[in-house]
């Protein structure tokens, strides 16, 4: 199981001594958490070329308080699987250790999302909002309202006209307009 914080103890037994493990796995960037049990000390990081491919660290001497914790930052920027040192060493090398490190790839975990019966049925439409061009809106998906509107428009003008201009030809085209209107209204109706 790959790990995310590589334990560094330092002046644990006496000074400058550095307990580390012999072996680190991870499959991506991870910490080295130093504990100093006793008084500060320089502690040096370095990654070597097989490990630098892939891993870097944003610098190589740290300074840790004693009787502190400090954490430096292994950022794993690069694609693929590396196997290296990192080598660590104390009061500039008097004491020095590696640990061999693996990086290996993340696994990939599967993403899946749940289908349940719901999702087949029709969904319940929410009606638009009566805002800015609302009642256009509304007019537009409901043509039979303005069919009726446009059908009672002629059949006003036609009756208008018939009585105003008192001639047989006119009073028949009013007849049929009024033909025209009704056979509109029976359709929008039935339709």
């Amino acid at each position: 199981m790959p790990e995310d914080s590589l334990p560094v103890h330092v002046n644990r037994d006496q000074l400058h001594a550095l307990e580390v493990p012999d072996r680190f796995e991870t499959d991506g960037s991870f910490d080295i958490a130093m504990v100093n049990h006793g008084q500060s000390v320089h502690v040096h990081l370095h990654l070597d070329d097989d490990l630098s491919e892939i891993a870097s660290i944003e610098a190589s001497n740290h300074f840790v308080d004693g009787e502190s914790q400090r954490a430096v930052r292994v950022n794993v920027d690069g694609a693929g699987e590396a196997t290296g040192t990192l080598k660590i060493a104390a009061a500039y090398g008097a004491e020095t250790r590696y640990v061999t490190v693996r990086i290996t790839e993340p696994e990939e975990t599967k993403q899946t999302v749940e289908v349940d019966e719901s999702l087949s049925q029709p969904q319940p439409r929410e009606p638009e909002s009566g805002g800015e061009g609302g009642g256009l809106v509304s007019v537009v998906e409901n043509p039979e309202f303005v069919v009726l509107v446009l059908a009672v428009v002629a059949l006003v003008a036609a009756a208008v006209v018939a009585i105003v201009v008192d001639d047989v030809l006119i009073i028949g085209g009013a007849l049929a307009v009024l033909v025209g209107v009704l056979v509109a209204v029976y359709i929008v109706l039935t339709g």
